[in-house]
């Protein structure tokens, strides 16, 4: 039969669904939109099964969501035709023409085609078929075999065995998104906090025999008319939310990206505010309903199995309150959290004293989650109240997971109300992938981590410098301040300090460590932006890093925050060198607060012990004085001996080579590699070396740049491969001393390096380029600082620029926070005693960098 017979229906499907949208942009209801767009469905394949003469033995059959009688613009139309008996050749090719139909149509299904038997064995292999069965729904044709399948499909279920499966089936979605909800572009569907967490509530409270969605979960008393409609509001938001997306994007499209974002926030009505962009106001709201889905899908999955599988084991007295149950923990009068307030901290002060428990009683955790609303401003002021908390920070065990299910179940942003209002905020800086309210929460833990003795490996200066600080406490308060203020507009350091500050005073905390905590929000960013930006080796640097922090025991506490803060931003962020910039400085600035002279005794010694390094190799003493005789003191204050002595042994006898000499070898940092470049001096090396590693995709980190007296430009660099490609050292060191050595050969031609591009992150979240000129602390040049949106090729446009404008660059320091990079330069040059030239110079590179 042609097409041409459906045109009609063809027609009738196209307005529909434009009609279904035009009313939905005008009055977005969810509900009504996913019913409706159901039923037109179902009408027109009732009517196509008619015109083609389906046999009537057959039953078309809507599974899934369709069955469900929720049909989003963009999903597929799932159906299954029930067969009363395995077709013939003929009803076969029926069948074949039946779905031919609905794709001219313009239906998009996915289809099965089973007998009842067929469907019984489908479900009990696949958990997935099972599930779609569940909410099977009659569309059209043989009533009476429906019903058969109904039946025999109930009678076969296995609640226990469903329940597993499902959990697993959760449990397997959730690591696919390292579960984790709080990604810059999370799936409205499948992400923890999901559509698809309430789906499969639904799904076992079917199990359990509950039906008619959240007003029968709560008649079944697993939460109250006002708690299950608070759930159903998020879920018809979220609803609501991908209905709008599907229609935006013309298609299925499940995940919030970046290119929606915006859009998404003006169908909403959201508009942007002094400090938040529309789709940062969007995704905070979407967090939020994220992170109370999760709440409910705790609480009501195990509620749901504890109906399904009753605990008989007898209880573990703990204290007077609380007791141990099959794991979790239990209040032995759920009404205590009502009589006795203080037992809502109590609870998770048990919680972090046991690690034996892996959860909450559901009875428990809806009775918390009932009386979070009665932590308030008076609850706050209580003395009694206030000791809880602080008492939980010095718990030696369980403080983070504390302290995440406080977060998890409401009761942190209550206790905090600073802390409340950043839950869900997104930070588009380029570099933080978690909402703010994560990412304290990660400092925290990466805090708690140095504590675990078994972990001392991973970090041993700070698991060192955590065992011997006498109260560990002030570090944790220090981390859940730190970021507090983001979103406020203004400075989020000096804003948090002041929060830190009050909160210290209002929970008993003395002038001494009160000051501390505070301090330590204030200069959080400190100790990153000297290390990553201006030259450590520098006494004059060390000495004014080591009078801002003033004693060891806040350099202690400095190092150990940022260390965590950094790693705790992105798992990309973080790198070996960055941790070696922070030890070097913070050793550093130890020795220079302890009273040592590091511009008088440091040269010397790091001679020294270049020449006894140089002697290992077998080596004489003096080795190296050919090489020294041409360097002056910069050199020796910025190299140390190991690298003084690598440069000695590379270039012994070969100081006064003609052609450019490139060694390479793993970085002693501990990851990639270190980069030596000796040649004549030109004022295109710095570029070409650039140009070069700009080609081979690797990340300068560092660079210093050193002009001998015998006019050769002695030059070493830190690189990384960023893409982490699994490449093969041996081979590639050789790669790179043949290949840059080639390019560096005056009379080939710069190579050319193509400008990357930036990602769809950068495109949708700007990041405004910042250049800034200003003179060197030493008085030596000018300190150029850019901060701009990482893209290839973009260290090599830099150099290229200052080529052009006659400047040299004597060190530079690389810093990449994700996408988003911090670059630092010490220069030189005529045209920078002029302002004017100054300001051109600046003007220029912004328009490189824009």
């Amino acid at each position: 039969m042609s097409a041409r017979p459906f045109a009609d229906l063809r027609e009738r499907l196209k307005s529909g669904r434009a009609s279904l949208a035009a009313a939905y942009r005008e009055k977005p209801r969810a509900a009504h939109y996913l019913a409706r767009h159901a039923a037109l469905v179902d009408a027109l394949l009732a009517e196509l099964s008619t015109r083609l003469g389906l046999a009537r033995g057959i039953c078309l059959v809507a599974v899934g969501g369709y069955g469900r009688g929720e049909l989003f613009p963009g999903s597929d139309v799932d159906v299954m035709l029930l067969l009363p008996a395995e077709p013939l050749e003929a009803e076969r090719q029926a069948l074949e023409s039946w779905v031919q139909a609905c794709w001219d149509v313009g239906l998009e299904i996915g289809h099965s085609v089973r007998t009842v038997d067929a469907c019984l064995a489908e479900a009990d292999a696949d958990i997935t078929v099972e599930t779609n069965l569940l909410e099977a729904r009659r569309v059209w044709g043989a009533t009476a075999l429906f019903d058969d399948f109904g039946r025999r499909f109930r009678a076969r279920f296995d609640a226990q065995r469903f329940f597993d499966g499902k959990l697993a089936e959760q449990h397997a979605r959730h690591a696919r998104f390292d579960d984790s909800a709080y990604k810059l572009e999370p799936n409205l569907k499948d992400s923890p906090g999901g559509l698809r967490d309430l789906h499969t509530i639904h799904w076992l409270a079917q199990a359990c025999d509950i039906d008619a969605g959240w007003s029968g979960i709560a008649r079944a008393g697993l939460l109250t008319e006002g708690e299950a409609r608070r759930v159903a509001r998020e879920e018809r938001w979220l609803a609501k939310l991908r209905i709008h997306l599907h229609l935006l994007a013309g298609r299925r499209e499940d995940r919030l990206a970046f290119d929606y974002q915006s859009e998404l926030a003006a169908c909403l009505g959201l508009a942007p505010t002094a400090h938040r962009r529309a789709g940062e106001r969007l995704m905070q709201g979407y967090f939020r309903a994220a992170k109370l889905v999760q709440r409910a899908n705790d609480i009501l999955i195990q509620s749901l199995r504890v109906r399904l599988f009753p605990v008989v084991a007898p209880p573990l007295p703990i204290d007077d309150d609380f007791q141990l149950r099959a794991g979790l923990l239990e209040a032995r009068d759920p009404d205590v959290f009502l009589r006795k307030p203080d037992a809502l901290l109590r609870a998770f002060l048990v919680y972090a004293r046991h690690p034996q428990l892996a959860g909450f009683e559901p009875t428990t955790l809806r009775a918390v989650w009932r009386a979070s609303a009665r932590v308030d401003r008076a609850f706050r002021a209580t003395p009694a109240h206030r000791a809880l908390f602080i008492a939980l920070l010095r718990e030696p065990l369980g403080v983070t997971r504390a302290l995440r299910a406080m977060h998890r179940y409401g009761l942190l942003g209550r206790y905090i109300p600073a802390f409340g209002r950043i839950v869900g905020q997104m930070q588009h800086d380029l570099f933080h992938v978690y909402t703010v309210d994560e990412h304290i929460l990660t400092v925290l833990r990466n805090l708690r981590r140095f504590t675990v003795a078994q972990l001392a490996h991973e970090f041993p200066l700070a698991s060192r410098l955590i065992a011997a600080f006498d109260k560990p406490e002030l570090l944790y308060l220090a981390a859940l301040f730190h970021d507090i203020a983001k979103g406020r507009g203004g400075d989020h350091s000096a804003l948090g300090a002041l929060d830190a500050r009050g909160f210290c005073r209002q929970h008993g905390l003395d002038k001494t460590d009160t000051d501390l905590v505070a301090w330590l929000v204030d200069m959080h960013l400190v100790m990153s932006r000297t290390s990553q930006k201006e030259d450590i080796s520098d006494p004059k640097v060390i000495a004014a890093f080591a009078a801002r922090v003033g004693d060891t025991r806040r350099l202690d506490a400095l190092y150990l925050l940022t260390v965590a803060d950094i790693r705790g931003t992105s798992p990309t962020v973080w790198n070996a060198w960055k941790g070696k910039l922070l030890e070097d400085l913070y050793h550093a600035a130890f020795a220079r607060l302890q009273g040592a002279d590091l511009a008088i005794a440091g040269i010397a010694a790091r001679r020294e012990e270049a020449r006894v390094n140089l002697a290992l190799y077998g080596l004489p003493r003096d080795a190296a004085d050919a090489l020294w005789r041409h360097l002056d003191k910069a050199y020796f204050a910025r190299f140390d001996a190991r690298d003084m002595a690598w440069h000695a042994r590379m270039l012994w006898r070969r100081d006064a080579t003609a052609g450019a000499v490139v060694r390479a070898r793993l970085s002693p940092a501990g990851e990639g590699i270190q980069v030596m470049v000796y040649a004549p001096d030109r004022p295109d090396i710095f570029v070409r070396i650039c140009a070069f590693f700009a080609r081979i995709q690797y990340t300068v980190l560092e660079a210093k740049i050193h002009t001998t007296r015998n006019g050769y430009a002695l030059d070493s660099f830190q690189v990384m491969d960023l893409a982490h490609r699994n490449i093969h050292y041996r081979d590639f060191l050789a790669f790179v001393e043949y290949e840059l050595a080639r390019d560096l050969d005056p009379a080939r031609p710069l190579q050319a390096v193509q400008p990357g591009r930036l990602s769809r992150h950068q495109r949708h979240h700007p990041y405004p380029a910042a250049v800034h000129l200003e003179a060197d602390r030493g008085g030596d040049g000018q300190v150029l600082s850019i901060t701009c949106a990482d893209r290839g090729g973009l260290l090599f446009a830099i150099a290229e620029e200052l080529m052009r404008h006659e400047i040299s660059v004597y060190a530079a320091k690389i810093d990449t926070l994700g996408e988003r990079v911090e670059d630092t330069f010490l220069i030189r040059g005529e045209r920078l005693n002029a302002p004017p030239e100054r300001a051109a110079l600046e003007n220029e590179l912004r328009g490189v960098l824009g």
